[in-house]
């Protein structure tokens, strides 16, 4: 009988993490499609690229308020609601976007985009953290994070030929209907928790051990953190880098290499492509050591560094080589990325307080994506696309100075400081 119900058990972890999988992936159909939309927002509007750095940062602006505030929605609120609802709203808001014909009507749109693309992470967090105890926690979570590499290589193909053949609208129009379709899979199939979590009353002993504290004491708890504090700082220096690329790679690719989008879409997809074995093995190694996340951490961000400049002084001489190396970094940029929003976050998180971490952690990564948008866009304008992507590699220089000191930190020893 005990058999019986562990192999339930263990089927139902992995139902659970393919659905998380797919419905966080899903949500990046109706962010990351923007890259494939640029060149034709840009030459029917005659948009300046600091106008457009500065539509693309509304984005990580409202998206990190909205984990930090999202981050305390999911404690108390169902998660397969909070994501429905995210999908959803973020689909009707692509679709209002391509009917827009004016700068601050674009900005105000993609701004509150944002904010429902963020009820997407937290919430998916906290599922996690009820299936997957830390040991697996790595893995889980690296694992969820190879969808959204995948949902960002397929978004780059899909947006990027559907602009070609239907103009920059229907890179916005045709991902919005994918990101829908998944919103209703995870609507009716979700299963938040175990069964044994869902009992009523071991929900009664849960709220007894003070595990769902009020807003203001888990706030409290979380701006105490000091560790936290610095795995946020770390994500937004590695978001700055990661956005870059993202987010202005595709239109930095076409002005060296020349060609029209639908191919220039093809070869920026091996990208995300290459984040996903990073993402999974950046867990991986991680669980391995431990739970030691920092040491893979610092040893892909300084990579990553490295790929960033060899890649600017590439991608214009050599274009066969410079998409080769687009796979590499996508590896160096999701790998930590990853980690700092999820494995890290979670361990270090106070006990109850899993979701609070996360957003807190992801407001700081987007703080961090919003700047980046707004001085590439600057230097692009004003020093040209080199300064730009010098600008990305000092970012994760930064990223692997700051998360430095939580070297020998691992998630035996953050389980002990959440019990104390």
């Amino acid at each position: 009988m005990d058999t019986t119900r562990g192999q339930g058990a263990t089927r139902a972890a992995a139902r659970v993490l393919w659905i998380l999988w797919a419905t966080y992936g899903a949500f990046y159909f109706c962010r990351t499609n923007i890259s494939a939309a640029l060149p034709g927002l840009q030459a029917e509007f005659h948009f300046s690229k600091t106008e457009i750095g500065t539509i693309l940062g509304s984005l990580k602006l409202f998206y990190g308020l909205g984990q930090f505030l999202n981050g305390q929605l999911a404690e108390r609120f169902p998660a397969r609601v909070l994501l429905a609802v995210g999908m959803f709203t973020s689909a009707a808001l692509n679709v209002v976007f391509g009917l827009s014909t004016a700068l601050y009507f674009f900005l105000f749109v993609w701004a509150a985009n944002g904010y429902f693309q963020a009820l997407g992470w937290t919430p998916t967090m906290k599922v996690a953290s009820r299936w997957f105890d830390p040991a697996r926690r790595g893995r889980a979570i690296g694992f969820i994070g190879t969808g959204y590499q995948l949902a960002g290589a397929i978004t780059f193909v899909v947006a990027g030929w559907s602009a070609e053949y239907l103009g920059w609208r229907g890179a916005m129009y045709v991902p919005a209907a994918l990101l829908a379709a998944m919103g209703l899979v995870t609507l009716f199939l979700l299963e938040e928790a175990p069964r044994d979590q869902l009992d009523p009353t071991a929900a009664d002993r849960e709220r007894a051990d003070g595990a769902a504290p009020g807003w203001r004491h888990t706030l409290a708890v979380t701006l105490a953190n000091p560790r936290l504090w610095l795995v946020a700082l770390a994500l937004a220096a590695v978001d700055a880098c990661r956005y870059g690329f993202t987010d202005w790679g595709l239109s930095h690719i076409m002005e060296m290499q020349g060609g029209g989008l639908g191919k220039n879409a093809l070869k920026y997809a091996i990208l995300p492509l290459g984040g996903i074995p990073g993402a999974f093995l950046a867990g991986w190694v991680s669980d391995r050591l431990g739970g030691r996340r920092v040491p893979v951490l610092v040893a892909l961000c300084v990579l990553l560094a490295g790929l960033a400049w060899a890649y600017g002084a590439t991608v214009s001489s050599h274009p066969a080589l410079s998409v080769v190396m687009l796979a590499f970094i996508g590896f160096c940029i999701f790998g930590p990325q990853v980690l700092l929003v999820g494995s890290a976050a979670i361990d270090l998180a106070r006990a109850g307080r899993t979701a609070a971490a996360v957003g807190f952690v992801n407001l700081f990564g987007y703080l961090g994506a919003f700047a980046g948008d707004q001085v590439t866009g600057y230097l692009a304008d004003r020093h040209g696309w080199q300064a730009a992507i010098h600008f990305w590699a000092g970012c994760a220089l930064v990223a692997a100075l700051v998360i430095s000191p939580l070297w020998r930190y691992s998630a035996a020893s953050s389980r002990a400081a959440a019990r104390s």
